[in-house]
């Protein structure tokens, strides 16, 4: 590790929580840059999946229950 990665790292480190979520966000984005066009797509389809939700359209169900089903789908 560079002189300078290792100061970045101890710097980036000493951040609150989500400051250093936001950093990891930024620099995940930096390597794998979207198209405009995706990405506004994929912000409409949150924001109607959030509605959905809000408005009690969907059912949602527990983590754990989903997890479990996708293990056991995943084992047959």
């Amino acid at each position: 590790m560079t002189q300078l990665l290792a100061e970045l790292s101890a710097r980036a480190q000493a951040l609150a929580p989500e400051e250093r979520a936001r950093l990891a966000e930024e620099l995940l984005a930096s390597l794998a840059p979207q198209d405009a066009a995706v990405e506004a797509a994929w912000d409409e389809e949150l924001r109607q999946r959030i509605e959905e939700v809000e408005r009690g359209a969907v059912a949602l169900k527990p983590a754990d229950q989903v997890y479990a089903r996708v293990r056991q789908a995943l084992r047959s």
